[in-house]
């Protein structure tokens, strides 16, 4: 309910059945509130449904809706605001140039906009913003924000925000662990949503082939675990995930690279069903991509079966040579007379908390499933997936104080990614649930 400029009182039936959480998420008054919970409990409803009230109650004001990223906010924010507007014919219109909604019944304003430059978010005075996924924007972004709740003539002024956990970071401090007096927070349960469950009940056992067992107890669960200042590929064993195994001249292999000069390296694998062993790693000092194929045809020249090409997207940049990476590898292959030569290059690359939880997942599951093996001889990718850490206090690889690490678990990662990562995200990134 809300007025429109002038006084006339306006209200919009909105079709919501809201879970425990998230009733409890509505009902707390202070002034900055968040919900925590695992992933497929409801967030970005609760997020959504919070943003429009807010609309009508600051009604003629404006407002912002924000996501760590453009495309988290254009995929999945903006996707369920718009859906819960349609579904509930609430009349609006959007102004796609300015990313801007103004809502009919009141006027007000909703800005749509990505928290990761957050000097942009300077300027306008708010009455009120909600934020998506709040663990994976910078902290100055929230007190930019912050910064910004200044309208004199809001009815009620508040900052909302709803996120999964990501460790002990400062969302966890601000909200939960040495929380302000005006912020507040909801921790939802997994295996809450009522409506997930009824349209895909093994949702959760769904989720342990593809994620490690923290992982799994962080996005499925909804506990915050240290996944900080920490081995990057814990889940990886040599007891369980070195084993020799010999080469299937039937199979193609699969080559994955990561473009870097010293070392240039490489990896070399085989697929057999859901399983991958690593055969080989190709590791040149002060070498060329040109070197590398050269090394490639050396050792297997005369494999019949062919060769799968992965690695790096940014191989599809041109050099200062005026020609990619990618180009010379097709250059050499076909001057060279290796035939069956195959490319899975994504046009991107994925976000790198994205690929390492599928390695992991793939060394090791939630349910305790061994994927991702490596031959003995492969020392170099061992000791990657040994010794490769995060930075401390954040979830970004360290690459500054080995500068022989990270280039040949990366490698394997693009590949593994390119196989088994590229399906749709089950849940409600992809599906709107209440």
């Amino acid at each position: 309910m809300g007025r429109r400029p002038g006084g006339k009182v306006v209200e919009q039936d909105i079709i919501y059945s809201p879970l425990p959480s998230q009733a409890q998420f509505h009902e707390l008054q202070a002034r900055f509130k968040g919900f925590s919970g695992p992933i497929g409990s409801g967030k970005s409803q609760a997020l959504v449904n919070e943003a429009i009230k807010l609309s009508y109650v600051n009604a003629g004001r404006t407002g912002l809706l924000g996501a760590p990223t453009y495309p988290m906010l254009r995929d999945a924010t903006q996707t369920a605001f718009f859906e819960l507007l349609t579904s509930n014919d609430v009349p609006y219109e959007f102004f796609k140039a300015e990313n801007v909604v103004v809502m009919k019944h009141t006027r007000s304003k909703i800005l749509f906009r990505a928290l990761e430059d957050f000097e942009r978010l300077r300027g306008t005075n708010l009455a009120w913003f909600g934020v998506d996924e709040l663990t994976y924007a910078p902290e100055e972004a929230w007190l930019r924000l912050q910064g910004r709740l200044r309208d004199p003539k809001a009815a009620r002024l508040s900052g909302v925000a709803v996120w999964t956990p990501k460790g002990f970071d400062w969302v966890y401090r601000r909200f939960l662990s040495e929380p302000r007096e005006d912020h507040k927070a909801v921790m939802a349960e997994p295996r809450e949503n009522r409506h997930l469950l009824d349209k895909i009940p093994d949702f959760y056992e769904r989720l342990k082939s593809s994620y490690d067992e923290r992982f799994y107890r962080q996005e499925a669960l909804g506990e915050y675990v240290n996944l900080a200042g920490d081995r990057v590929y814990h889940a990886f064993n040599r007891l369980l995930n070195v084993r020799e195994r010999k080469p299937d001249r039937g199979k193609p292999l699969l080559w994955a690279l990561d473009f870097n000069v010293d070392p240039m390296c490489s990896i070399v694998a085989q697929r057999y069903g859901e399983e991958f062993q690593v055969l080989d790693e190709i590791v040149l000092r002060r070498a060329s991509t040109q070197e590398a194929c050269e090394e490639l045809a050396t050792r297997y020249g005369g494999w019949s079966a062919g060769v799968i090409v992965y690695g790096d997207a940014s191989g599809n940049h041109m050099q200062t040579s005026g020609t990619s990476d990618y180009t010379i590898i097709r250059n050499y292959f076909t001057r060279s007379g290796m035939r069956n030569i195959h490319y899975c290059v994504a046009p991107s690359n994925p976000m790198v908390r994205d690929r390492v939880n599928l390695v992991n997942a793939m060394l090791r599951s939630a349910e305790q499933n061994t994927r991702l093996f490596i031959e003995p001889r492969c020392k170099e990718l061992i000791l990657d997936l040994e010794q490769v850490t995060y930075k401390p206090q954040s979830l970004q690889l360290d690459k500054s104080s080995d500068p022989r690490r990270t280039h040949l678990s990366d490698a394997l990662g693009y590949l593994i990614w390119h196989e088994c990562g590229e399906r749709p995200t089950i849940g409600e990134r992809r599906e709107r649930l209440l």
